[in-house]
């Protein structure tokens, strides 16, 4: 083999195993090229930002549908309220009057007036009257106290009480159906035995119930007591006897 002949196999041999190494080389490489990366994501192969023309876009939302005017809703209007009239609250003259007979119808007041023995119904009640602020007149007086003093009938007598009321106008007469107009102060009056003259005398303390069912007490002397009932005393105590009454405005 000539010298020229065995330079030329070895650089063949040489040339060979260079070719051989690159392609081994490039068979094991799994990992693409940065640039391969960059071009095939879209990206900038020199900084490596994403381009603006291939960013992603929102899909655009729809528009909402157009649901109209909103829809008037009439409110319920509240039941009407009937105004309640409020009760009438007693006068102070009444409350002095109603206290002097709660005070005294056991315990009589003779430090300030007379006193009549077993008849003094009309009296005590004519003492409530002047707590209440009525003034003595001509025909309705007294003078003195204790066990003697001097009067006139209509201050002392049931009877005359009853025609002085109805002559002065200083009450208006109320028969025993009429118990819804009577009041607390008002008095009341007896006739036990239904001959026209009265009897005994009282003065309204409490009422209860109402409509048809109403019930009223009194307080007086004579029969001393701070809450009797009108109907014991004329159905049980006077059977058959007549309640009546004066209303005090």
């Amino acid at each position: 083999m000539t010298r020229r002949f065995r330079i030329g196999v070895v650089v063949l041999v040489l040339g060979g195993l260079v070719a051989g190494t690159a392609a081994v080389a490039s068979l094991g490489d799994d990992e693409p090229s940065s640039a391969a990366r960059a071009a095939s994501a879209g990206g900038d192969t020199v900084t490596g930002k994403r381009s603006a023309s291939t960013a992603p876009t929102a899909t655009p939302r729809a528009a909402p549908a157009d649901a109209g005017a909103p829809v008037a809703v009439e409110q319920p209007k509240p039941a009407p309220v009937a105004p309640v009239a409020p009760a009438a609250p007693a006068t102070a003259g009444v409350e002095a009057q109603v206290a002097y007979m709660l005070a005294h119808w056991s315990s009589y007041n003779t430090a300030d007036y007379g006193v009549i023995a077993e008849n003094d119904c009309v009296n005590f009640t004519s003492q409530s009257l002047i707590q209440r602020g009525w003034e003595m007149d001509d025909a309705w007086w007294s003078k003195g106290k204790g066990g003697s003093f001097t009067h006139s009938a209509a201050w002392i007598s049931s009877t005359a009480m009853m025609k002085y009321l109805a002559s002065s106008g200083r009450a208006t007469a109320l028969t025993d159906d009429q118990r819804d107009e009577v009041k607390v102060g008002d008095i009341a009056q007896f006739d036990w035995d239904n001959s026209g003259d009265r009897d005994h005398t009282g003065v309204v303390t409490r009422i209860e119930g109402s409509g048809d069912n109403i019930e009223i007490f009194y307080a007086g002397h004579t029969d001393d007591t701070d809450y009797r009932s009108v109907d014991y005393a004329i159905t049980e105590k006077h059977p058959g006897a007549t309640a009546y009454y004066w209303s005090i405005p």
